[in-house]
């Protein structure tokens, strides 16, 4: 059983706070850094592939890049130079990697003042964990042959 502390830990933000106070942080946070866009940065909540990072919160420049900002992200996850993840604002939205924080901001901030950045993996083929690693430099792939889905995966008709 978890401690009460370890489950309110897994809540989403928007659970663990009301509006009002979420508002408030936002006026100080803007207030005292008006050149800096709070961001919220949650793990998709089905996501077993991802370590979750060691913050939620991230004050970002606003003429950071959303590519700058995934690299920011990358990093504080340490992945390894195959694994790919995505970054979804408003846990929906895939938003142009040379978009900047000042656009996002302005176009799906949360009535409360944040934006919020969901991160998930992609599973190669539909199917994770199988064992199979892409080339090791991507840019040239030689003698490539495709012997079926991985071990354990199926195939399923898309609907």
């Amino acid at each position: 059983m978890q401690t009460p502390q370890k489950t309110q830990s897994l809540r989403p933000f928007k659970q663990r706070k009301s509006l009002a106070t979420r508002q408030e942080e936002v006026a100080r946070i803007r207030a005292k850094f008006p050149n800096k866009i709070p961001v919220i940065v949650e793990r998709y909540p089905r996501e077993k592939l991802l370590p979750p990072l060691d913050k939620t919160k991230f004050l970002v420049p606003r003429e950071l890049t959303m590519s700058q900002f995934l690299s920011a992200i990358r990093s504080r996850l340490v992945l390894g130079a195959t694994e790919a993840f995505y970054l979804l604002v408003n846990s929906r939205s895939l938003v142009s990697v040379s978009v900047t924080m000042a656009e996002v901001y302005r176009d799906y901030r949360d009535e409360d003042g944040f934006v919020y950045v969901t991160y998930a993996s992609q599973e190669m083929f539909g199917c994770s964990g199988s064992g199979r690693t892409p080339p090791s430099s991507p840019g040239r792939v030689k003698n490539l042959s495709w012997d079926g889905p991985p071990p354990g995966c199926e195939w399923r008709a898309a609907q």
